[in-house]
């Protein structure tokens, strides 16, 4: 089994990155997909995080609503804090009985985790090799906003607060430019894949 590490920054192109690697045989585990899964109704973390941050947190129809949370917290380091206490250990639980799966079927699985946050917490270091993706911070405000989840001003504040590229980039074992056609992102990633397949052997 390959553990092999993807992160980047917000809208750097990592999940396209992680899908085209899935797309060409490995196994993908996105964190922040997991992340989504703890916070459902009767999920491992939603008591806590009712608890911990107010009645007012859930939708009409029970669901937390992610982006009233994460408004809570954002900027607030102690919050944030909070939140990563009662989050993390669950989606680190969830993913290590995804890749005890993984490799029970696929001995010699290369298997992704995508994450935004690897190497703020360290976590990169339990993987193999580490993907980084990467674009310019025009493309990165772009494409955040095209989702319609961001204002430009929070874009701008998210990204000032983001650990700065440069600090990955000292890390990764392949880098990924995300900034031209979709067709060279995947001529890109097609030679990572060839890379590890060739250490997965």
């Amino acid at each position: 089994m390959l553990r092999v590490g993807l992160t980047g920054g917000l809208a750097s192109g990592k999940s396209f990155v992680g899908h085209t690697l899935a797309g060409l045989g490995c196994h993908l585990i996105q964190a922040d997909e997991l992340g989504h899964q703890v916070l459902l109704p009767g999920a491992e973390a939603y008591d806590e995080v009712i608890l911990q941050f107010g009645d007012d947190i859930p939708d009409q129809d029970g669901f937390i609503n992610r982006k009233k949370l994460g408004e809570l917290v954002f900027g607030r380091p102690e919050l944030l804090e909070k939140l990563s206490k009662i989050v993390h250990p669950h989606v680190g639980a969830r993913q290590k009985r995804l890749i005890e799966e993984i490799v029970q079927a696929d001995p010699k699985a290369i298997i992704v985790v995508e994450a935004a946050i690897l190497v703020e917490t360290g976590s990169y270091k339990k993987c193999d090799r580490l993907i980084v993706a990467v674009c310019s911070d025009e493309q990165q405000m772009e494409r955040a906003m095209k989702r319609g989840a961001y204002t430009r001003e929070e874009v701008l504040a998210r990204l000032s607060r983001q650990l700065p590229l440069e600090e990955k980039l000292k890390v990764a074992d392949y880098v990924v430019d995300t900034s031209g056609t979709k067709e060279n992102t995947i001529e890109q990633v097609r030679a990572v894949y060839d890379s590890l397949r060739s250490l997965s052997i």
